[in-house]
């Protein structure tokens, strides 16, 4: 577990400590501008609090009730009210380190001085994350919308001590327990304390940056595959020559034909051919990998620019303003971050139907160019990797479902206040899925394209020694070469975790140099 420190600032946090907190246990500090900050936007708002004038979030309801003026003496039950009642998630628990995203991604806004809740609530929220407690959170409940409301108020519930949380151990308790055995004191929630810990884009933006960052190496990956299927189909690596992708100057597009054209460095098969009519061209699939790889990584570029505008975003409603203004706002709508959650859902659909592509031109003996059928040991009585082309069919065919938008969908929700939402949250859950199904999708086809490369190399010809480092890491980490029909499903679970661990282009690099 990477134990080193993120400091939260005034301004706003990075995609690197993000996936610091959420999946390598970093703990968090509170810088002391942060602290600062959040004294003097409290003085304000307490000093509002003391105005016989309502203010929006300080001395009134919310949303649909906000016209009701609230007496000092309820104010504090308003706030925990808030909390307990629009802790209303149901479904599955959310995964830990979508808890811990969405935690320290309200802890950035927080410290951010624009929030105007006290230091003491910000250093409970941080002392939570360090002690590794993490709420339970359910799957569904978040619009996107006045923020991600039921995910931060499960998350709200525990800094008070109520509802459940999940230990260090991984076992699920009463809340106010794990708080008392970690020595941290539950928080009394005062004016403008329970809204500003629910009203932000927190959970879908967490899910963003995962994503990116699995993205970026399937990305790679994908180049990778595609440049060994290639070269299992003895196709030309002409296609990827620098010069062609200059004159149509999409940099994710030169990005991936570099890439591919590295690992085929040195390669003994392609543009060989087998069968009496020598190609012109690849098909489609082959040919046109960089584009499609390309277009998809300048999706991940535009999506990357979104998270980092968001990153450095307080996300509030009502907002402090450094003049003393509070401020009502509709910054907490998550348009913006939902676009580009279901815009990566479609690449990473498109990513995946070709990668099936190639790997069934490689299992089709009408189609692959002297391969066996099936990529079998003794096609009739073996039936190779025909089935795992028809779960890597499945898997692309969910991608396809994954890849409707969820953004354009809207369904009113307060008494027809909110009236036009997000659906940010659903965009995350199901790119999550997509993502996960992504990597399960090349894993097969490596796993077909490294087997057709050997069974090309025991003919007689020399794989690029790139592939050749590819191959044998591969095979050290347990996934099987050709031979006789056995049990696929764990030569494919082997080599799921290889691509998402990052193995496959760790493997390359020392031969190929630093990818894109």
């Amino acid at each position: 577990m990477d134990m080193h420190t993120v400091v939260v600032g005034t301004s706003g946090t990075t995609a690197e400590d993000v996936i610091a907190v959420a999946r390598g246990g970093a703990r968090v500090e509170l810088s002391a501008a942060a602290v600062e900050a959040l004294a003097a936007a409290r003085r304000i708002v307490d000093a509002l609090a003391a105005k016989p004038e309502p203010v929006y979030g300080v001395s009134t309801g919310f949303g649909a009730l906000a016209s009701r003026h609230i007496s000092p003496e309820l104010r504090a039950q308003l706030q925990r009210n808030i909390v307990r009642s629009h802790a209303a998630g149901m479904g599955p628990r959310v995964e830990r380190e979508v808890v811990r995203a969405l935690m320290f991604l309200r802890l950035k806004t927080l410290a951010s001085g624009h929030t105007g809740v006290r230091p003491e609530v910000a250093q409970t929220m941080a002392d939570v994350l360090n002690a590794g407690i993490t709420p339970v959170v359910h799957e569904y409940g978040s619009l996107g919308c006045s923020g991600d409301l039921a995910p931060l108020s499960h998350c709200a519930l525990t800094l008070m001590g109520e509802g459940d949380a999940e230990g260090p151990d991984g076992i699920v308790r009463p809340a106010g327990e794990l708080l008392a055995a970690h020595g941290i004191a539950p928080v009394e929630l005062r004016e403008k304390e329970g809204l500003a810990l629910l009203n932000g884009t927190d959970g879908m933006l967490g899910m963003l940056v995962m994503a990116l960052a699995d993205l970026k190496n399937l990305y790679t990956s994908a180049d990778i595959t595609a440049a060994l299927s290639l070269e299992a189909l003895l196709g030309t690596d002409k296609v990827l020559a620098p010069e062609l992708h200059a004159i149509r100057p999409h940099p994710g597009q030169g990005a991936s034909a570099d890439n591919m054209l590295r690992v085929l460095a040195g390669s003994g098969l392609t543009g060989h051919h087998q069968d009496d009519a020598p190609r012109v061209q690849d098909a489609y699939s082959v040919r046109c990998a960089p584009q499609v790889n390309g277009a998809g990584r300048d999706t991940l570029a535009y999506a990357a620019v979104v998270a980092g505008r968001e990153l450095a975003s307080a996300v509030d409603n009502p907002v402090v303003l450094p003049d003393g203004r509070v401020e009502s706002n509709g910054n907490f709508h998550g348009a913006p971050v939902a676009y580009v959650l279901d815009f990566l859902a479609i690449v990473a659909a498109d990513l995946g139907s070709i990668a099936e592509r190639r790997t069934d031109r490689l299992l089709d003996k009408n189609r692959s160019h002297g391969l066996p059928p099936f990529l079998a040991d003794d096609p009739g009585v073996d039936s190779g990797l025909m089935i795992a082309q028809y779960t890597q069919a499945a898997l692309v065919s969910e991608m396809k479902r994954l890849a409707v938008p969820a953004s354009a969908d809207s369904i009113p929700s307060s008494a027809m206040q909110e009236d036009h939402v997000s659906m940010g949250w659903s965009a995350a859950r199901k790119l999550r899925t997509a993502v996960d199904n992504l990597a399960r999708i090349v894993a097969v086809e490596l796993y077909a394209a490294t087997r057709a490369v050997e069974l090309r190399a025991a003919g007689g010809l020399t794989p690029a020694p790139a592939s050749q480092a590819a191959i044998a890491a591969l095979r050290a980490a347990g996934v099987q070469g050709p031979g006789p029909d056995r049990y696929l499903s764990p030569d494919l679970a082997a080599a799921d975790a290889f691509v998402r661990e990052g193995k496959l282009v760790q493997a390359v690099e020392p031969v190929t140099g630093p990818l894109a």
